[in-house]
């Protein structure tokens, strides 16, 4: 059982410590030290809650999928790291390859989907996002729409829809489609976007090019519209979402995962927390939040205003299989990197 702390430390504890990558400290002196690849909001609440609950103090170090998971690799049995938390599962799979996971607590694997979770228990889903065409009405009649992501090689495409492929978000989906298809007809996919679209530095950015008209369409992930309608809509009222559905690679489902790295010097700590964002509790925070991401906990509920998750027919891709390596290099051979 997890050690309660002083009631003097009280106030203390509920303060959350927030680093940027780049700055030192002790492991041993801030409480957990969870590296976190996640949105950072999303993440913060996640941390409030389990502090307020256990009374144990979390400082997060922020930065992106490959950032993190590369900077784990590099410190190897020395990172300071007790937890990773990414946006997508191929960085969680390059610190599993390196062996740097210690496996989860059966009881916190359990309290999520067999779908959403490798089956070697070394690290769970936290969160899941969809990919989505998001297009301009105006430009785009739904007869028009695409019936399947690998139709945007036709050259009847081009110049009508936009990406951000240097981002973790595109690699995720690439390395998706890697494992459905296979390395030729992923690289001749990838040479055909290469003439075909349009690239923007972010997915915000291609829903605002998109919504402003300056592009048909784009691949994105579905929170991008969902979070911008519950602010003010300037960027996406001009937008409307195509979900591919029937197991197609466009309807790949992205896990955002968390793991408690072998080298933790708090890993009784670090189970807890990911049993606490895994749990009725953690999983309440994406239904109830801002965030707009999916909840993949057993039974848990997501925000009402998304497609359930059960709809979308997403194929079944082995998360602990998704090679970003791989699909970085087709990416870089086909002119895209």
């Amino acid at each position: 059982m997890i050690s309660r702390f002083p009631s003097f430390l009280k106030k203390a504890l509920l303060t959350t410590a927030l680093l940027s990558a780049g700055h030192a400290y002790a492991a041993d002196t801030v409480g957990l030290v969870v590296y976190n690849a996640q949105h950072e909001s999303l993440t913060k609440a996640w941390v409030e809650g389990f502090t307020q609950e256990t009374g144990i103090p979390v400082t997060l170090r922020n930065g992106d999928d490959t950032e993190m998971g590369n900077q784990i690799v590099q410190e190897g049995a020395d990172s300071p790291a007790d937890v990773f938390l990414t946006e997508n599962s191929p960085a969680m799979v390059l610190v599993d390859n390196a062996g740097l996971f210690s496996p989860l607590d059966k009881s916190t694997l359990e309290q999520v989907d067999a779908a959403y979770r490798p089956a070697h228990g070394k690290w769970v889903g936290i969160a899941a996002r969809s990919t989505v065409f998001v297009y301009n009405p105006s430009k785009l009649t739904e007869a028009d729409l695409p019936k399947s992501i690998m139709d945007l090689a036709a050259p009847s495409w081009k110049g009508r829809w936009a990406a951000s492929p240097g981002g973790a978000d595109f690699q995720a989906i690439v390395a998706a489609m890697l494992e459905q298809k296979g390395e030729a007809a992923t690289l001749d996919w990838l040479k055909a976007m290469k003439t075909n679209f349009t690239a923007y530095r972010g997915n915000s950015s291609v829903l605002k090019a998109v919504n402003a008209g300056q592009i048909d369409s784009g691949v994105i992930y579905h929170y991008y519209a969902y979070v911008d309608q519950a602010k003010t809509g300037e960027n996406s009222k001009n937008t409307a979402l195509h979900y591919f559905k029937h197991k197609d690679p466009g309807a790949f489902v992205s896990i955002s995962g968390g793991g408690v790295l072998a080298s933790s010097k708090h890993k009784e700590q670090a189970q807890a927390f990911l049993k606490y964002i895994t749990g009725k509790d953690g999983q309440a925070v994406l239904k109830n939040g801002k965030s707009f991401e999916y909840a993949v906990g057993k039974n848990a509920a997501s925000n009402p205003k998304l497609v359930p998750l059960q709809q979308l027919d997403a194929p079944t891709v082995d998360a602990s299989k998704l090679d970003s390596k791989k699909a970085v290099e087709l990416m870089t051979q086909a002119g895209l990197l």
